[in-house]
């Protein structure tokens, strides 16, 4: 298993209302289920963690850090040391799901989609060519672009001398299906941040710092340092 890419779609009014909370009503809320309501409705297209298990991590890391922090959410996190994984840690929350992928599969989509190699990890998070991918499948047909990179991972495959015959390799049929679905969870995912006033997209990665997550405004270090 490979390490995954996560585009992770925040929803704005849902992470703007838990970091005006203060520190305690959030500990507390959480520890009820009182927010649960609030949470944005889940996108059966994407993926994310269940309540329970999302309200269980931020705890825990509020236990980590602390529970007699005074003031708001925002407030706090920003005199934490650790206050960007707390950060993400509600932004997980504030979500109705991400798309996630395999990195090795990311390389692949991405230079489908931009018509270039993908030269390495920094080119493949870099802001440049995620602004250049939005413009690429922002409304683009789903089945247009998965077909593409089916056709072309087909080809890579023979390239390589590899069988395309699923009565010699079973894993045929489930890869390219795989392929199929998500490249079109993608389509989908980029065109619902293009076009909603209040979702964003904030890529990040398996085991990546949090700090490291999401671009420009939306870095999550450079969200605690804007007033």
């Amino acid at each position: 298993m490979g390490i995954e890419l996560v585009l992770l779609l925040v929803d704005k009014p849902s992470l703007e209302m838990l970091l005006k909370r203060s520190w305690t009503e959030l500990y507390q809320g959480m520890e009820k289920g009182q927010f649960r309501d609030q949470r944005p409705a889940f996108d059966g297209r994407l993926k994310r963690t269940f309540d329970i298990d999302c309200e269980a991590e931020i705890l825990d890391w509020m236990d980590s850090v602390g529970t007699e922090h005074t003031g708001t959410v925002l407030e706090v996190l920003r005199t934490l040391n650790d206050g960007v994984q707390g950060l993400l840690h509600l932004m997980e929350w504030s979500s109705p799901g991400a798309w996630e992928v395999w990195e090795g599969r990311a390389f692949l989509y991405l230079d489908v989609a931009l018509e270039r190699t993908i030269a390495d990890s920094e080119d493949l998070y870099a802001e440049s060519t995620w602004q250049a991918l939005t413009q690429r499948l922002n409304g683009i047909p789903e089945d247009e672009f998965a077909e593409l990179v089916c056709l072309d991972w087909m080809s890579r495959r023979k390239e390589l001398g590899e069988t395309l015959d699923e009565n010699e390799d079973a894993k045929i049929v489930p890869t390219y299906e795989a392929h199929d679905r998500a490249t079109r969870a993608l389509v989908y995912a980029i065109t619902l941040c293009a076009t909603s006033p209040t979702l964003v997209g904030v890529l990040g990665r398996e085991h990546l710092k949090a700090g490291q997550w999401g671009h420009g405004q939306w870095n999550l270090r450079q969200y605690l340092l804007d007033e």
